[in-house]
């Protein structure tokens, strides 16, 4: 069976598209480096990460971009033997004004080598490419910054010239839009409800192109909204698939809550089977479903991953490329440069991965002689800059710090040498470290880092839990600290 999440941790916004046998799934990074984190299958069950696309500045620079900014809902589609990736950079979204610039690039294969950033017209984010006959349509929702406006429906614009149109106008909270050539229709998928619990799947369609669309008589392609008690909530942003046997699929968006609808995990990838109603595409139910019968392909799992360290697929870093001015890695472990304070949007040095588990746990030794007040270093549950529990060795000894929305509170757990062992555990709701207090795991979770001030966002929450490794080096003092023995386990 499909086990749903395929992709589990903080994994949003998936575009899905199959080259011949192979299934490759992009989802969004936010201010992650490597940005655009790409999954590849043969079978729709089993998954191997494959890293990022955007690994290097030329392609990506994120630097000071805001908390959940930085790389919103990539689409990867492939045309004229070249792998097409349209992706979003958000620098900025105060006040009601999105900055936001659309790029594309391209690729022989999904390893690369990927072309130059081209930058794409348009208003909006989410922005995607219909190909069809030789030619290239950019589709994205459109965004008015004006007071009292913003969602101001969906955009076509063809990339060969010509102006653009608005297909479906006036349609509040569209967004993930997606256009699929079927038999004679049009169909246009798009992301509506927001990205909470509100969010569902709606499918319309059309003879033309450029429309009118008309939307599926029978309501949402798939949604969680109206039922509490499913498993896999705040389901959407979806995007289908046709199997090399007929079969179809949508790839979207879930989440799992805990007992306090607090997202730790963040937003996740799954996949759910498709049938043909009435010329409409449908989820059984219209809801999610965790078990999802797989297609009819050879099963085709992966050898498992090395049990090593190194920056394997699973690491990123936060904000800046992985580079050996500041970051070192091989087989046995990370050696990390310090960086900015934890509320510093340019240079931090925290290297780190995803929350998989209610139940996980990262571990490490780590090697480090801070000389002053200035230095520190060790292992962290990390949401944003403003929400995150940290465990550091100090020159007063180890320290354990939590920020909630900002707000620091420190226990001293006491004198520990130059190697020290470290150890961070989620238990549900609760994190732990070392022999440190019970601590509120929640805080590093969707819900939580979502801020909003007199009606305006000062923070969203799109990225979800990570653990990690973090050194400070507020001076610029030069310090560094080596992490070895490294074990995720869940």
């Amino acid at each position: 069976m499909i086990r749903n999440p395929v992709l589990p941790g903080f994994h949003p916004d998936p575009s899905i598209v199959r080259v011949g046998e192979d299934y490759y799934l992009a989802t969004s990074t936010f201010e992650w480096y490597p940005g655009v984190r790409v999954h590849h299958s043969r079978d729709l069950v089993n998954w191997r990460p494959l890293g990022g696309i955007l690994t290097e500045r030329r392609l990506l620079d994120l630097s000071g971009v805001p908390d959940s900014g930085g790389v919103w809902a990539p689409d990867l589609t492939y045309h004229d033997g070249l792998f097409h990736l349209v992706y979003g950079v958000m620098d900025n979204y105060a006040l009601g004004y999105k900055d936001i610039a659309n790029y594309l690039i391209t690729a022989p294969s999904i390893e690369g080598p990927w072309s130059d950033p081209v930058r794409l017209p348009g208003r909006g984010f989410d922005a995607a490419l219909y190909h069809e006959d030789g030619r290239s349509w950019l589709l994205n929702m459109v965004f008015d910054s004006r007071p009292g406006r913003g969602f101001a429906g969906i955009e076509l614009q063809a990339l060969d010239g010509g102006k653009p149109e608005l297909i479906l106008p006036n349609r509040n909270i569209s967004e993930g839009p997606h256009i699929y050539r079927i038999d004679g229709w049009y169909y246009l998928m798009a992301a509506e409800g927001g990205t909470g619990y509100e969010h569902r799947v709606t499918v319309l369609r059309s003879r033309s192109l450029s429309g009118p669309y008309e939307e599926d008589p029978a309501g949402p392609m798939l949604t969680s909204r109206h039922d509490p008690s499913l498993e896999l909530q705040k389901a959407g942003h979806g995007c289908l698939v046709q199997t090399q046997t007929g079969e179809w699929y949508v790839a979207h968006l879930v989440a799992r809550p805990y007992h306090n609808r607090r997202c730790v995990l963040g937003r996740e990838t799954a996949l759910q089977r498709v049938v043909w109603e009435d010329g409409w595409p449908r989820v059984a139910g219209g809801v999610p479903a965790v078990d999802v019968i797989p297609p009819a392909l050879p099963a085709h799992p992966w050898p498992a991953a090395e049990d090593g360290t190194g920056l394997w697929p699973d690491w990123s870093t936060l904000r800046r490329p992985a580079a050996p001015d500041w970051l070192s890695a091989d087989a046995g472990g990370f050696t990390v440069q310090g960086g900015q304070s934890p509320y510093g949007l340019r240079t931090p040095s925290l290297v780190a991965r995803r929350v998989t588990a209610q139940k996980c746990s990262l571990e490490a030794v780590m090697r480090f002689e801070p000389d002053s007040v200035h230095q520190s270093a060790g292992i962290t549950a990390y949401y944003n800059s403003r929400n995150w529990h940290y465990l550091a060795l100090t020159t007063e000894g180890l320290v354990l710090t939590t920020s909630d929305r900002g707000t620091r509170t420190e226990h001293l757990l006491g004198p520990a040498g130059p190697e020290v062992r470290l150890r961070v555990e989620f238990d549900g709701p609760v994190v732990r470290f070392n022999d440190g207090p019970e601590l509120d795991a929640t805080i590093v979770s969707d819900e939580h880092a979502d801020e909003f001030v007199d009606g305006h966002v000062r923070s969203f929450g799109f990225t979800g839990a990570f653990v990690g490794f973090w050194v400070q080096d507020l001076a610029g003092e030069g310090c560094a600290a080596r992490f070895e023995q490294i074990r995720y386990g869940t």
